[in-house]
């Protein structure tokens, strides 16, 4: 048996960190999303320069340095070639107010959506807002105006163009969506907007969500200059709520620009007032460890006053998506945002990276469709399967780099985790051989998908690659028996020792509830099922190794409410042992996530986020001569951490000089 590696193969990849500048200087903001209490879309009528610096104030007090702004299209546009000057008066108030405060904002200009209704200028007519050549010039000359009168306001940061567009418009064929996001983005240009640019829609393309809407995010990306996702998670498992922003974030920096989570947040109707706080705590430190360099909470303050004026009439929870309430008073998500601009200051974040990685996920390219005769459900499926697979490699502390099947997988990263996969493209099989002979540890789980459409695995080279052949029966797949499925390892594997079980409950539908019956050819024999037959396998390739489950143990996960933590970390972490990949600072507990950012002057940071709702307590394991200390320079070799609570931390190897004494 060949020895587990104790030294890395590789020191690691880089994780995309971008960062906006200005003037030379990077750019985060940090900031909500804002209608004023007196009148929420409706402000500008009523416009109350009073209670706009009150509302300001409360934020700057708080730490937030911007705004996104909006300019409310029925109103600011009531005939199809004039702007309401009393409205474009009262927003030169509102930027000389974020001047007064030390702020910015970033102006929204196509706001026909807003909060669960959408509202049309009269002269719309019903026209199709991307492909009709009158109305596409309509909103470019409005751009173009509003640009023009103020992009030279030291307030002005950046520019949106719509309010969730895919909402609005609808969706629509993606080259007719890119021509109308061209123009209407060379409109800022022309109109002398040189701050930074982006859409305003969400971040709701395919190759983030699996369903195409139109707004493909590589296609848009060479128009914009950010990234911006809106992300309000529904789910059935905490730790999955709590990571998908994070998800959400890795997923959509295959654009290549940096990512802003443009909206987040939740209305005070949906949950408790301290469970409020933990999201929002765990949002933002959680996403900033997966590349955003940018938060904008959706929104500034609650509408209690204006219960009669639609949308909040009909969507009554909208009320209550404050930071603050119909008063002005700081609510429990203003007290995180206050706490996180204090971790952002302390550690200077614009001048940092995320650390390097040696593990990678691989992102299948059918989650982004670009194959014809496909089964529409795809996308959504390879989506469930990576972000379990994400959340089990944050259990394990790996911290894996994203890589994009449809941009070639790259070597260089010691592990390669391929989760509950029915489909990749018949070269990457080839490739991920290539990857296991040069010396990577590959693991690949089978999936048969969740419906009927050629149900089954589309791969090739699977002997070669794993050394079993499928015994599969045409037509029909091999149902899990058992609400749980037990696997009992037969040879050690990392970490795992011989005779070690882990149990797995089976979620899934009567498709994707199914196993792979093997025929060992080649392969070693890891662990096996509750029934004997192999369940994990092994073939080695030189100092690299394949490893196969014939179970979609992520699957079987994503599809079970409330299961986290399940074992499948366990499992990664024993491979990342095998393949040299385990981070330099780890937890036993994986209720408890590791990562880290380094400064570019050498400083590196340790983060420690709890995914449990009960005080705990750990004792980070660090390189010999490596010790964690506060940010105020305090010992840190055991960390208490309160409920969902997170710990900043400083690794270094110099001695406190107290220490010496």
């Amino acid at each position: 048996m060949a020895p587990v590696r104790s030294e890395p193969r590789t020191t690691g990849r880089p994780r995309p960190f971008l960062v906006l500048e200005r003037d030379g200087a990077p750019l985060t903001w940090l900031g909500a999303n804002y209608w004023s209490r007196t009148g929420g879309p409706l402000m500008w009528r009523s416009y109350d320069p009073g209670v706009v610096r009150e509302e300001l104030g409360v934020l700057r007090e708080h730490g937030l340095d911007m705004t996104r702004s909006f300019f409310y299209w029925p109103d600011f546009m009531p005939e199809p070639d004039r702007v309401d000057e009393s409205l474009a008066e009262h927003y030169a108030d509102f930027l000389d107010a974020h001047v007064e405060q030390g702020m910015t904002t970033v102006p929204t200009f196509v706001v026909g959506h807003m909060s669960g209704e959408n509202w049309d200028p009269a002269w719309r007519d019903g026209r199709d807002l991307y492909g009709d050549v009158w109305l596409v010039a309509r909103q470019a000359w409005f751009v173009r105006t509003m640009t023009e009168r103020f992009a030279g306001h030291p307030a002005v940061s950046g520019w949106l163009i719509s309010n969730e567009m895919p909402l609005y418009g609808g969706p629509a064929d993606t080259d007719t969506v890119t021509a109308w996001a061209e123009l209407v983005v060379q409109a800022v240009r022309a109109g002398g907007g040189h701050q930074p640019v982006s859409l305003g829609d969400g971040a709701w393309g395919i190759e983030v969500t699996g369903r195409d809407n139109g707004f493909s995010v590589r296609d848009t990306a060479r128009l914009v200059d950010f990234v911006g996702p809106h992300v309000y998670p529904m789910q059935d498992d905490v730790v999955r709520q709590h990571l998908r922003a994070a998800f959400v974030c890795e997923l959509a920096a295959v654009a290549r620009r940096p990512v802003v989570l443009e909206e987040f947040g939740l209305s005070s109707d949906f949950v408790s007032p301290e469970h409020a706080g933990h999201y929002y705590r765990q949002v933002l430190h959680t996403s900033l460890l997966a590349g955003a360099t940018g938060w904008v909470a959706w929104n500034n303050t609650d509408y209690d006053d204006l219960l009669q004026q639609d949308p909040y009439r009909h969507h009554a929870f909208e009320m209550h998506f404050g930071i603050t309430d119909s008063r002005g008073r700081p609510k429990p998500p203003l007290l995180e945002l206050r706490d996180f601009a204090d971790v952002l200051a302390r550690v200077d974040v614009g001048h940092c990276a995320r650390t390097t990685t040696r593990t990678a996920l691989l992102v299948s390219s059918y989650l982004e469709g670009a194959f014809p005769m496909r089964d529409p459900g795809e996308g959504p499926f390879v989506f469930g399967c990576l972000e379990q697979a994400h959340v089990a490699a944050r259990e394990a502390d790996l911290a894996p780099g994203f890589v994009r099947e449809r941009d070639g997988v790259d070597g260089g990263y010691a592990l390669y985790l391929v989760p509950s996969t029915k489909q990749l493209t018949a070269p990457t099989w080839f490739r991920l051989q290539e990857l296991a002979e040069s010396g990577a540890t590959v693991w690949v789980s089978y999936a048969a998908g969740d419906s009927d459409f050629q149900r089954g695995p589309w791969w090739v080279n699977t002997e070669a690659l794993f050394g079993v052949r499928n015994a599969l029966t045409y037509g029909l797949n091999d149902p899990i028996e058992d609400d749980e499925v037990t696997l009992r390892f037969v040879a050690p594997l990392g970490e795992l020792a011989e005779g070690t079980e882990l149990t797995f409950r089976a979620g899934g539908n009567e498709h994707a509830r199914a196993f792979l019956p093997v025929e060992v050819l080649d392969a070693e024999v890891l662990a096996v099922d509750g029934r004997g037959r192999p369940a994990l396998l092994r073939r080695r390739h030189g100092d690299g190794q394949a490893v196969l489950s014939t179970y979609p143990l992520e699957h079987l996960a994503a599809a079970t409410p409330r299961v986290n933590p399940e074992p499948t970390w366990r499992l990664y972490r024993a491979l990342a042992v095998e393949a040299g990949a385990t981070p330099s600072v780890t937890v036993d507990d994986p209720r408890v996530l590791v990562d880290g950012l380094d400064h570019a002057d050498g400083s590196r940071f340790v983060w420690l986020v709890s995914e449990t709702p009960e005080q705990t307590k750990v004792t980070p394991r660090t390189p010999a001569g490596i010790q964690l200390r506060t940010l105020d320079d305090a010992p840190a070799a055991d960390v208490l951490l309160p409920p969902y609570g997170v710990r900043v931390l400083r690794l270094t190897d110099q001695p406190h000089p107290e220490e010496n004494r």
